[in-house]
């Protein structure tokens, strides 16, 4: 039996094909952060660093916590890492700690672009991407926000220059 519909309400392929990879975009985007929504307690985990000792997310508790994920073969991580050197040189000695987790798979590459970099910050690695799938990440660079109860406030996936005035506004709000 033929559809006699009007043509607006008959189904359009292209444009129902079209629909469903936009509700799907839109749902797994929905999603990519789930594992840290604001509010929540920000997993705990305990990584190298890349001067050698294990720094663990969970002694840093009342200070207000900046992790940063973030690659060597990531051009807008490498061009917001001086913004975030300008950030750390600011707040830490009012409490405030950055963390910068490299996700290479090669530590010695990522502790030789930190140097030359010049960050000042914990450089962190992630080899293994345990913390990176602990926090769900879809996004390079990502940007979470701490406070100092240990709950995620704020999470930033990607950077477009000028993000760090914002990462200033919200960290001088939970400094205070």
């Amino acid at each position: 039996m033929p559809m006699d519909l009007p043509s607006p309400l008959r189904p359009q392929p292209r444009h129902t094909r079209r629909l469903a990879v936009f509700s799907l975009l839109t749902a797994v985007a929905g999603t990519a952060l789930a594992a840290i929504a604001p509010s929540a307690p920000a997993p705990d985990f305990t990584l190298r660093t890349a001067t050698g000792p294990n720094l663990r997310l969970q002694e840093q508790r009342g200070q207000v916590v900046l992790i940063n994920f973030w690659a060597t073969w990531c051009g807008p991580c490498r061009q917001e890492m001086p913004q975030l050197n300008k950030l750390y040189d600011k707040y830490r000695s009012a409490g405030f700690v950055l963390l910068g987790i490299n996700i290479d798979d090669d530590a010695h590459r990522a502790t030789d672009v930190a140097a030359k970099l010049g960050l000042k910050f914990p450089v962190l690695l992630d080899t293994d991407k345990a913390v990176s799938r602990l926090y769900d990440l879809g996004t390079m660079p990502t940007t979470v926000l701490i406070d100092r109860d240990g709950r995620v406030r704020h999470i930033h996936a990607g950077y477009l220059a000028g993000y760090e005035d914002m990462y200033d506004k919200e960290i001088r709000g939970l400094l205070k």
